[in-house]
């Protein structure tokens, strides 16, 4: 089987946190470590590297920097980064069918996040009606 060539690092192999991530553990960084050296907090930069949220213009700077990689690359896995990982015995087609599930669970999980959203609004109203209907008899 011819092997298969993959950006290991482009959009469409890995998000913005996951190459967040790799250039953080590449410069030898705990998140924490990383977090306070850009005055964050750890749950912020958790969130970028989990794709929750992304930084702004300014920490973005900061944090191409401190990881020394070009913030496009950052952002879209292209110009100056990390080079794919040492070759070993990986099927790409495996690793590739794996990412996309990653991504369509991650959309799941974030469209079932809202949902619960909406319905405990919708509850929260429904007690607020009870409790004034309550009130008034």
């Amino acid at each position: 089987m011819e092997a298969q060539e993959t950006d290991w690092y482009g959009p469409d192999a890995a998000t913005f946190g996951d190459r967040v991530a790799a250039a953080r553990e590449a410069a030898g960084m705990t998140q924490a470590q990383l977090a306070r050296r850009l005055g964050i907090k750890k749950a912020t930069l958790m969130a970028w590297e989990q794709d929750l949220s992304e930084p702004r213009a300014n920490k973005l700077t900061m944090m191409a920097g401190v990881l020394n990689v070009s913030m496009s690359w950052l952002l879209t896995g292209e110009g100056e980064g990390m080079s794919e990982p040492a070759s070993g015995d990986v099927d790409l087609g495996d690793f590739a069918g794996i990412l996309k599930e990653m991504r369509e669970l991650r959309g799941e999980m974030r469209t079932n996040a809202e949902r619960a959203a909406r319905l405990e609004k919708k509850l929260r109203n429904l007690l607020q009606q009870a409790e004034v209907s309550g009130a008034e008899a």
